[in-house]
C-alpha cells in the first residue's frame, strides 16, 4: 500500500520529534554523568548564572516553563546546594535565588545545555511561523489526551545517586 501525504508529513513531524526528543535525552544523560544533576537543573542553573538574584517567576519567563515547574527544579538545586533562596529586602513576598559557589562550579564545568539552543531555535522563527507551530503542537497534545496540568522540564528526573561499591 502507498503512502498517503498526510502520512508522510505526520512521518516527518514523528522524524523531527524523535531527533529532538533524543537529543534531549542523550545531552540529559551526559549531563547526569559528567556532573550529577539532571538536563533541567543546568538549564536552571545555566539561566541562573546569566541573571543572578532572579525571582521563580523570571526564572520561568527565561526557561519558557511554567513557574510551579521551575519551582521544583529550584527546591532540587537548594537542596544539593547549588542555589541560595533569600527574601527580597524589598518584598519580603519575593524570593531571590542565586547560585552558590558550588552552583558556579558546576555551572563552570558544564557546556551549554540543549534547552539553550531548542529555546533559541524557536525564538528565531518568523512570529507567524512560531504561532502556527504552536498552535498544531497544542492540537496535537490535546487529541492525545496530555492537555491537563502543567508540563514539566524536559527530563526534569532527579538524576540517579551513584553508590559506591563496597
Amino acid at each position: 500500500m502507498q503512502s498517503t501525504a498526510p502520512d508522510r508529513d505526520a512521518a516527518q513531524v514523528l522524524d523531527s520529534l524523535r531527533r529532538l526528543v533524543r537529543e534531549l535525552r542523550l545531552t540529559s544523560h551526559s549531563v547526569e554523568r559528567e556532573l550529577g544533576i539532571s538536563g533541567a537543573q543546568l538549564f536552571v542553573l545555566r539561566e541562573l548564572a546569566r541573571e543572578s538574584g532572579c525571582s521563580i517567576r523570571a526564572l520561568s519567563e527565561r526557561t519558557l516553563t511554567d513557574p510551579s515547574s521551575v519551582s521544583a527544579v529550584v527546591s532540587r538545586l537548594v537542596d544539593r546546594g547549588l542555589v541560595s533562596r533569600s527574601r527580597d529586602p524589598k518584598d519580603a513576598r519575593r524570593s531571590e535565588l542565586s547560585l552558590t559557589a558550588r552552583g558556579v562550579r558546576v555551572v563552570s564545568k558544564a557546556g551549554e545545555p540543549f534547552q539553550v539552543r531548542l529555546v533559541r531555535s524557536l525564538r528565531s522563527l518568523p512570529a507567524a511561523r512560531l504561532r502556527r507551530l504552536s498552535a498544531d503542537l497544542a492540537a496535537v497534545v490535546e487529541s492525545a489526551g496530555l492537555a491537563r496540568g502543567t508540563a514539566p522540564m524536559f527530563f526534569d528526573d532527579e538524576p540517579k545517586r551513584r553508590t559506591r561499591a563496597r
